[in-house]
């Protein structure tokens, strides 16, 4: 016997697909799509095909856009590059309102164990745009993970025999932590990047 019927059961499949959503969550996301209206279920569905119908990648960042170019590089200074792995890390960067120059997304790190190499990701679009010349600075702001670390290794020696000055961003302990809880690697990068007061 079926436990759910055919349109509930495939509706549940589909939310299971999605990252992070385990069997009960897609049933709660099923259920709840069951109890909306009609007018607020074809708006949720038509914001999905709005998405996939006008959301593509900055022809020159890989950031996500409406437009073939976003407006970030339309509008800002290109001669600082903060280099990051995915769409989302711009938009966590941005909410900071500190930094002021352009993006560059990887679209992934390197990751021998999963079988992605450099040109597995979007290197080839930094050199290209460092190749045009006027870039001061590159920000490596990768994750602080082995992954990350070994991208932003990677990339950093391919810029510095070309004259750019490569940053990264700093890692340590979060403000509010105790030292007693601290794990041992950021604890470490935390005394590496120490800064004189």
């Amino acid at each position: 016997m079926k436990v759910y019927i055919e349109p509930i059961g495939r509706l549940i499949n589909e939310f299971s697909k999605l990252p992070g959503v385990g069997a009960k969550t897609a049933q709660r996301f099923a259920y709840k799509v069951i109890n909306m209206s009609k007018e607020e279920a074809l708006a949720f569905s038509e914001a999905i095909i709005n998405v996939k119908n006008n959301v593509r990648y900055c022809k020159i960042c890989g950031n996500f856009s409406e437009n073939d170019v976003c407006d970030i590089c339309k509008i800002r200074s290109a001669d600082t590059i903060c280099v990051v792995k995915e769409p989302k890390d711009v938009i966590a960067i941005e909410k900071l309102n500190e930094f002021n120059g352009v993006y560059h997304v990887l679209h992934g790190t390197i990751s021998p164990l999963d079988g992605i190499g450099p040109n597995d990701i979007n290197i080839k679009g930094l050199l290209e745009r460092i190749s045009k010349g006027g870039i001061n600075e590159v920000i490596m702001a990768t994750n602080p993970d082995v992954e990350g670390e070994a991208t932003a290794m990677y990339i950093s020696n391919l810029l510095k025999p070309l004259g750019i000055k490569v940053s990264r961003l700093a890692h340590g302990i979060p403000i509010g932590t105790d030292l007693e809880y601290a794990d041992e690697v950021s604890l470490a990068r935390a005394f590496i990047d120490r800064k004189t007061l």
